[in-house]
């Protein structure tokens, strides 16, 4: 595995924990299907919760959350649409998050989670 593979599933590692610590029930990771990509889905509640995952080894080029784009979040949506359809939910209230996460050597690592980010 790449070491940026390495990283990016640490990085989800650090995120599921931490969102399960805050009560979220995690349904899937790293789903898959034509239009993208989710790292994350859960449960809070009632509502479902989308999130998106961003780790870096530092800050230098700009904070991790950052790398979620405008044309990011339509297709993280449009994954979305696809897992509801894929598991039979019908309407639900959806949130979409950004979970970001700095794995600096030497230092510890930090996490900020953004709700309704997108």
């Amino acid at each position: 595995m790449a070491a940026k593979d390495e990283l990016g599933r640490h990085g989800e590692d650090v995120a599921v924990e931490y969102l399960q610590r805050c009560g979220l029930v995690v349904l899937d990771r790293n789903w898959r299907c034509r239009e993208g990509e989710l790292d994350v889905v859960c449960v809070q509640g009632e509502r479902l919760v989308v999130c998106e995952v961003k780790t870096r080894s530092c800050t230098r080029f700009g904070e991790p959350a950052e790398a979620v784009t405008p044309r990011k979040a339509v297709k993280v949506r449009r994954a979305a649409q696809a897992w509801l359809a894929a598991r039979g939910v019908g309407w639900t209230e959806v949130r979409f998050d950004v979970v970001a996460v700095v794995v600096e050597p030497g230092r510890p690592t930090t996490l900020q989670h953004f709700e309704a980010a997108f």
